[in-house]
């Protein structure tokens, strides 16, 4: 794994300041926003975002190709052969993958409504894998958002407040890293555990109707 550099801590910190003080505004049309609506409220949001990330030779970061692969599935265009994306809005996911040679770089999003019919919870989980295995990269993560149907708008919260950060607890304890895998049918989080002879479990985030149960 690359050493993070100064210069990149601290732009990730300016990011994880960003997003939580920032209110992002979902537009839609129709009854509710889909999960293309948050998508592009996302990814519009993010300052920079090619200087927050690995690019590749065309100077383009992963959340930057998403945007552009979105831009061109709406288009009729088409992907380029290393590119996959789903859009799924009947079951509110979307997920983005990208290859280079033995590696892939993944980003899944989705969201649930919560049970005080109120508000809805959004994801986004970005991942690396090579020839099959999770490699952790230096910028892998997952972000949460409680989305407010009456205002619109959508705010970062921390995992503390869904039940998440006893995932990061137990992976500690554990000393072993974790993939997350969004789902695209049911509403639990998949949780699947590495050590250096590859997988070595897997657990579930149950969804209990404003967080997580683990």
């Amino acid at each position: 794994m690359k050493r993070i550099s100064i210069a990149i801590i601290m732009a990730f910190s300016m990011l994880a300041m960003f997003a939580q003080e920032e209110t992002i505004r979902v537009d839609y049309s129709g009854k509710q926003p889909t999960i293309k609506d948050f998508l592009q409220a996302y990814l519009q949001s993010l300052p920079d975002i090619n200087d927050l990330d690995e690019c590749d030779v065309e100077g383009m970061s992963l959340f930057e190709n998403f945007r552009h692969a979105v831009l061109y599935q709406g288009e009729g265009i088409a992907l380029e052969p290393s590119e996959k994306l789903v859009i799924d809005l009947k079951n509110g996911y979307a997920c983005y993958e990208r290859h280079h040679e033995s590696a892939v770089s993944k980003i899944e999003m989705c969201y649930w409504n919560e049970a005080d019919g109120k508000h809805k919870l959004f994801a986004c989980v970005r991942q690396t894998f090579d020839n099959g295995w999770y490699v952790a990269g230096q910028y892998d993560d997952i972000e949460f958002f409680r989305y407010n149907n009456a205002t619109k708008t959508m705010k970062w919260i921390s995992y503390e407040e869904i039940g998440f950060d006893a995932v990061n607890e137990e992976s500690s304890n554990m000393n072993v890293l974790r993939s997350i895998s969004l789902p695209r049918t049911g509403k639990d989080i998949e949780v699947t555990w590495w050590d250096t002879n590859g997988e070595c479990g897997a657990s579930s985030l149950k969804w209990n109707g404003h967080g997580f149960n683990f």
